[in-house]
């Protein structure tokens, strides 16, 4: 039995901390699912955005196991690199591909090709998808700048007018990139990438927000305690509905 050792709620945001990465993976895998079972049984169906990155692996790999009805679930993703080809050990969609979809099988995938050959057009096809079909569970993290999905703080907007956009990457964030293994050089990271905003993030029904590590504690420490801004683009989840931030003792460290 999985058992958090502190929780509470900052303004809107429900806080759950636990002892090891592996334990709040497994909770927030059964959250998760526990969500979208529930959503399937009531509309038949279900949208579900999942992210990528090092601190997603606990919660992926527990969430993979349990008995979810993948065949009336559409998933989506958080963003991609501009111009990366889905080759590259980095892409968020070989990520996802290989560690949960290609097991899973869900009913449909819509992947964000970050190396379309026309990306205005690829942006629209993404964000009119996105309106039909209102997300009902999204999985995200918070990186070290405090940015969720690839909105830093010099780019992040609390009123964007769209649903996707480029963005160009902040130092902190490629160099996170670059701390996580997933490219050679800091000059090998992209300094662009396709992401949905915040203004996307916020629509979603239920947000399960999984970070762990030592490295996010100044992260989680500002999402709870600076003021509502772009400064720290995750503090914005204090004002979402339904919102619960999931944590180690690691990255809970400052709190």
């Amino acid at each position: 039995m999985v058992q958090e050792i502190k929780s509470f709620k900052k303004d809107n945001l429900k806080v759950k901390v636990y002892n090891e990465t592996e334990e709040m993976g497994i909770a927030a895998a059964n959250f998760v699912a526990d969500q979208l079972k529930a959503v399937i049984a009531e509309k038949g169906s279900a949208n579900l955005i999942l992210a990528t990155g090092a601190s997603q692996y606990a919660f992926i790999q527990n969430f993979q196991k349990l008995d979810v009805d993948w065949k009336k679930i559409t998933v989506f993703h958080l963003d991609e690199y501009k111009g990366l080809p889905e080759t590259h050990p980095a892409s968020f969609r070989k990520y996802l591909k290989e560690r949960i979809l290609d097991i899973v099988k869900p009913k449909e995938v819509h992947y964000l090709e970050g190396d379309a050959a026309d990306i205005d057009a690829e942006i629209k096809r993404y964000e009119d998808l996105l309106k039909s079909h209102p997300v009902d569970v999204a999985c995200i993290g918070i990186g070290e700048n405090g940015h969720i999905a690839f909105n830093d703080p010099p780019v992040a907007d609390f009123n964007d007018p769209h649903l996707v956009k480029v963005v160009e990457l902040d130092d902190d964030c490629r160099t996170q990139q670059l701390g996580e293994g997933w490219f050679p050089t800091f000059d090998d990271v992209p300094t662009h990438a396709l992401s949905l905003t915040i203004t996307a993030i916020m629509n979603c029904k239920t947000i399960s927000c999984v970070v762990p590590d030592e490295r996010k504690a100044q992260a989680v420490y500002n999402t709870l305690n600076q003021e509502i801004s772009t400064a720290c683009p995750a503090t914005i989840l204090r004002k979402h509905p339904d919102t619960v931030l999931f944590l180690d003792k690691a990255s809970a460290s400052l709190i």
